[in-house]
């Protein structure tokens, strides 16, 4: 039996309806991604099946795209030292700022059982942290909930960036070149969707310089972006009810205080994960072939775990 959270049984539907899981291959399907990836002599992944299972959910089990979004997923953060997890979440720089509460993963999820909420606030001044150190506290954030979030696996992320305390001070942190690296690993190597994202109260350089970058994104990626010089959400009621927003911002869904201490619970469990895959990566030295990170264009091979069945 793989060792996988049995998932709640509405969540269960989805995953069988809209992502083509079928829980009676699971084991077989994670064996042969495991055996992919002992061949693969530049790769060092981690090989727990909770963490594996999310790739094949993430790419609706095509064999092929669970291999080339692991190995971007790996090729990338070895590449990107701002894209790359902590590997010690008892790290005193990490604590901190997790206590800015600058990420808030909200206990309700959208509608009660969609997405999961995520609320970014720019809690902290331009000298504070480094870039570097913030983003890998944001990507070990997000390697905690592909491990441990039925809701954020099967139904993805919506993402509420309040950017009021943005400043010109902190451009240096916004650089471009890092926000599109950000976009192309979401895009080719994090296996959890991100189905929308709210920008809220931008500066007006912030929001020229969102409009920038997003001019360079995917069409499909700027179709899920929603951008307010504002905090009325109620424009976005439609898609979004305020009601599943923290008690910070007028909804009904905790307080980003407790919400950011009850998290410390999540952190403090999943302290020997990180420390287990803390040599994984990948060296590129080794690859026998071009990761997909550096071309253009998008996965273009179909091959499904479905497909494979021999008479």
């Amino acid at each position: 039996m793989p060792d996988i959270r049995p998932l709640p049984e509405e969540l269960q539907k989805i995953a069988i309806n809209e992502l083509g899981e079928v829980p009676e291959r699971i084991a077989e399907d994670l064996d042969a991604l495991k055996e992919w990836i002992l061949q693969q002599p530049h790769l060092k992944a981690c090989m727990e099946d909770q963490f594996l299972v999310q790739f094949l959910r993430g790419s609706k089990f095509s064999f092929e795209k669970a291999k080339k979004k692991l190995n971007n997923f790996y090729g990338i953060s070895t590449k990107c030292l701002h894209l790359r997890r902590v590997d010690d979440v008892d790290d005193l720089t990490f604590r901190k700022i997790h206590r800015t509460r600058c990420l808030s993963i909200l206990p309700t999820p959208l509608h009660g059982n969609g997405p999961r909420i995520v609320i970014e606030q720019n809690n902290f001044g331009p000298n504070d942290f480094s870039s570097i150190d913030v983003s890998r506290y944001v990507w070990t954030i997000a390697e905690i909930l592909l491990q441990s979030d039925p809701y954020a696996c099967i139904q993805g992320l919506v993402i509420v960036t309040d950017l009021s305390k943005v400043s010109l001070q902190h451009l240096p942190m916004l650089s471009p070149k890092m926000i599109l690296e950000v976009m192309q690993f979401c895009e080719k190597a994090y296996p959890l969707r991100i189905k929308m994202a709210f920008f809220l109260n931008g500066p007006p350089f912030v929001q020229t310089l969102l409009n920038l970058i997003l001019s360079c994104a995917p069409e499909k990626f700027r179709k899920r972006i929603h951008i307010s010089d504002s905090d009325n959400f109620d424009k976005f009621g439609d898609i979004f009810p305020k009601k599943y927003l923290p008690q910070d911002y007028g909804g009904e869904n905790s307080s980003v205080e407790n919400i950011c201490l009850e998290y410390e619970k999540v952190i403090d469990d999943h302290r020997e994960y990180f420390k287990r895959n803390a040599e994984c990566g990948s060296d590129e030295k080794l690859r026998m072939e071009e990761g997909d990170y550096t071309e253009k264009s998008e996965f273009g091979i179909g091959g499904s775990f479905r497909k494979m069945n021999v008479d």
